[in-house]
């Protein structure tokens, strides 16, 4: 189940929970407090119907001790029975079996009878105000039948109805109470109910009202509350499926933009681009997580874009870790320096062995330099006086004593490239410009040399920067058109300044692919540290070369 059906699910069934519960609760609250509203409000009306009666009563016998007017009963009343003073129930008696309470008193040996008018109670007893459509008060003797006129059977003679019911049971007991229970006719109803102490009355007297008009209220209301609560349910359910919208939208896009990263796509924007929030301000919540995601995604992003300036050995890149807990910002910038640290050790290891490469070079140069001028030399100058001494034909001498010189010449001349002698015993500048003059004496180009150097070179410097104008000569000559070359080598305390000049026409930078001998150059350069500076604009090309010292 996704995150959505569990919000629906957990959303409406609380709800309908706490609806149902508010609406049970309210339901029996109510119902409990109409019940106790009915009961209270029947107990004062039977409470009032049995004052009324109390007062009927003692006034009629008071009117019939004081006035002596009395009312003789039509039927025969034993001569043997109600001998004493007081107040009887006769009904049993009467033929027509209709409610007759008797006055008896003693006059003068004599006894007097007084029948109550029956209309008087009957009138007190169906009088119906606050009753309702059900409601009835209403007599019962304690032979259980009724005393007044049910207003339910109004063509029947009370004494015929019986009335043995939890009410007229209780109130026989001497009870006064209230309860619903069935009454004489079995029907449901609420009853007040209390016993009649009124002379030698054994009565009961019962206010009562049926359950079904008391429970209409409770009817009406009960459908009320189903209705409420179903409105509340569609409606929860219409705001929780809203609701879950607003909440798992803008999870399932970042989930989406989450696996575009988890891609390796960190380019993407961001933004919350629901139409749910087109009417509404974005939640402040939401806010800061697509914020918080767009952080992540540009710290990843500024991460990866570090690893591949990184993987690419471009290690200058600018790059600082979000925070002291930024374990992959640290671990990466703890890679780019064993990187540095690598690519310094190997480019140490790269210069030794040029350097080495070039000592030995230059060491075999050395000894081959050495070689042709203490072994070939040396016998061309004896073949020299040899040809001299021996041969007597002057035109054969003469020719032969030609070649042996041009051939001692291009000796010296290949030793002195290979290594000057002049080097170790005069330094650079004066090995330069002997170079420089030897070089002009074959080649149409005006060549000039100016030498601020102080003779404080090492002897492994200045092998380098002969080499060096070698070869730049030597381009110069081959590749370019030139008809002017300037050199310059000025010597500071910390380092030695190379300037090269040539009006040969000049190259292209970017488009120029540089040969061997450029290269060997900046190889030289590199190996004692120094720098080269390249340009070349209007048709001449500058070098400038420091190395320290």
């Amino acid at each position: 189940m996704n995150i959505k059906s569990w919000i629906i699910v957990i959303i409406n069934t609380l709800i309908v929970f706490v609806v149902l519960f508010l609406s049970f609760t309210f339901y029996k609250e109510f119902s409990k407090v109409l019940d106790n509203r009915v009961l209270l409000q029947l107990n004062s009306i039977k409470t009032l119907k049995n004052i009324q009666l109390e007062k009927l009563i003692h006034a009629e016998w008071q009117k019939f001790e004081e006035e002596n007017v009395f009312n003789t009963p039509n039927f025969q009343i034993p001569e043997n029975q109600y001998l004493t003073k007081g107040i009887y129930d006769v009904t049993h008696l009467n033929p027509n079996q209709q409610t007759s309470i008797v006055f008896v008193k003693i006059s003068e040996a004599k006894r007097i009878i007084h029948l109550l008018d029956y209309k008087k109670i009957k009138n007190i007893l169906l009088e119906r105000t606050g009753m309702g459509l059900s409601g009835e008060s209403y007599l019962v003797g304690d032979d259980f039948r009724l005393r007044s006129q049910s207003r339910f059977f109004p063509n029947k003679t009370p004494y015929t109805i019986i009335a043995k019911t939890e009410g007229v049971m209780n109130a026989s007991n001497g009870l006064q109470k209230t309860g619903v229970f069935p009454d004489y006719r079995n029907i449901p109803v609420y009853s007040a109910y209390q016993p009649i102490e009124i002379g030698n009355l054994n009565w009961v007297i019962l206010s009562e009202i049926d359950v079904s008009e008391v429970s209409k209220p409770l009817i009406e209301m009960r459908k009320k509350l189903i209705l409420i609560t179903v409105f509340i349910i569609i409606v929860s359910v219409v705001l929780s499926l809203f609701l879950t919208r607003i909440i798992t939208q803008p999870i399932i896009e970042m989930k989406e933009k989450l696996m575009v990263m988890a891609k390796g796509n960190y380019t993407e924007k961001n933004e919350l681009g629901s139409s749910y929030y087109s009417f509404l301000s974005k939640p402040k919540e939401i806010n800061e997580m697509f914020e918080a995601l767009s952080s992540l995604k540009t710290a990843l992003s500024g991460a990866v874009d570090f690893s591949v300036d990184v993987g690419n050995m471009n290690l200058t890149s600018n790059y600082s870790p979000k925070s002291s807990d930024d374990l992959l910002g640290q671990t990466l910038l703890k890679m780019r320096e064993k990187l540095i640290d690598f690519r310094n050790k190997e480019q140490q290891v790269i210069i030794t062995n040029k350097r080495v490469l070039v000592d030995r070079l230059e060491n075999e140069r050395k000894k081959l330099a050495r070689e042709l001028h203490d072994g070939i030399g040396p016998f061309l100058t004896t073949l020299k006086f040899y040809i001299q001494n021996n041969i007597q034909k002057e035109t054969h001498k003469a020719e032969i004593k030609k070649m042996i010189d041009t051939t001692i010449s291009e000796v010296r001349s290949m030793t002195n490239a290979l290594m000057p002698s002049t080097l170790e015993d005069f330094g650079i500048g004066p090995t330069l410009q002997n170079y420089v003059e030897t070089i002009q004496q074959s080649v149409n180009i005006e060549i000039n040399f100016d030498d601020a150097s102080k003779g404080n070179i090492s002897n492994e410097l200045a092998i380098n920067l002969f080499r060096i104008v070698q070869e730049f000569i030597n381009n110069t000559i081959k590749h370019s058109h030139a008809k002017q070359i300037k050199i310059t080598l000025s010597e500071f305390d910390n380092f030695i300044s190379l300037f090269y000049f040539d009006d040969g026409g000049g190259f292209d930078l970017e488009k120029t692919t540089f040969g061997s001998g450029i290269t060997n150059i900046k190889e030289r350069v590199e190996i004692f540290n120094g720098t080269i500076d390249i340009q070349t604009s209007n048709g001449t090309t500058k070098f400038e070369i420091e190395l320290p010292i």
